[in-house]
């Protein structure tokens, strides 16, 4: 008697297909830059769009020496060539809200707990504010 396989989804289908963005842009080897980033943005259907268009902005003011670029085909911003904080539009996932995530070398170390990730309803001028201090700070 020959065993059948189990075959196990663990992925979802829209996170593997992140994976292979992630390993397209690996394999290209160049820098996507923030033209891959608009681009990708304009790609995106309301209300992602309008939000990442938003937080685009916020983060090229609060900080300007971050590079943005593609990160698992998301928008992204690195210092030093490193991914600090990324955009994830809930429609990506088929989430109920979009994050504004951030990697382990953003600088956001208080005491043993602190976010990695926030989830994004609206941005309003109150959440701008928030965003352009914690992004400020990420990068410190």
């Amino acid at each position: 008697m020959t065993e059948k396989k189990k075959t196990r989804n663990t992925f979802t289908a829209e996170e593997r297909a992140a994976m292979k963005e992630r390993a397209r842009e690996l394999k290209s080897g160049k820098d996507d830059g923030e033209g891959a980033v608009l681009a990708k943005i304009a790609d995106m259907s309301e209300p992602d769009r309008a939000m990442a268009t938003r937080l685009h902005k916020i983060i090229m003011n609060s900080a300007p020496d971050l590079q943005p670029r593609l990160w698992y085909g998301m928008p992204a911003y690195a210092k030093g060539g490193k991914v600090v904080c990324f955009f994830q539009g809930a429609q990506k996932f088929k989430t109920r809200y979009s994050s504004l995530g951030f990697s382990d070398v953003a600088k956001l170390d208080d005491g043993h707990l602190w976010p990695t990730a926030f989830a994004l309803g609206k941005v309003t001028a109150a959440e701008e504010t928030f965003i352009a201090a914690i992004v400020a700070k990420a990068v410190s």
